[in-house]
């Protein structure tokens, strides 16, 4: 196998393999996209299409690489697909701008999220307890490190 066609197929299948993962943040495609077929379940090899197609769209000059003028121009249609979806979903005076109040989301309490981390109820946050919260949060993400670590 020639080298280039083994590298993409490598790239491929690694896109293949993460694509339901990323398509689960960022909401699409639906089942009914993913189940080419119809026939009700969604194989691996349909998986393995559906990141080869992420693939191919983002390299656009189809030369079987993705450069990183291709990556960061794929994540800026990303960002300004997430940036819409945000708006319809949470303009509430649907004037195309998002207010502190329209942008606040229980889940995202930030009294909340202090009391979690101030184990200890001391009213503040030591290294110890941000440490702790962090590394709490690192476990519940299978081990993944954040984009800032």
């Amino acid at each position: 196998m020639k080298r280039t066609t083994f590298i993409t197929v490598i790239a491929a299948a690694a896109v293949g393999l993460t694509t339901l993962s990323a398509m689960a943040r960022e909401g699409r495609p639906d089942f009914a996209t993913l189940d080419a077929d119809g026939n009700g379940e969604v194989t691996l090899s349909e998986l393995q299409a559906q990141g080869a197609a992420r693939f191919a769209a983002a390299d656009t000059d189809g030369d079987g690489f993705l450069t990183q003028g291709e990556l960061e121009a794929a994540a800026r249609d990303r960002a300004a697909d997430r940036a819409t979806r945000m708006l319809e979903r949470m303009d509430a005076n649907e004037d195309g701008k998002l207010s502190a109040d329209e942008i606040k989301h229980p889940r995202r309490d930030p009294a909340r999220m202090f009391e979690r981390l101030d184990a200890d109820n001391s009213g503040g946050i030591s290294e110890e307890e941000f440490q702790e919260a962090r590394a709490r949060f690192h476990e519940r993400r299978g081990g993944k490190k954040n984009s800032d670590n």
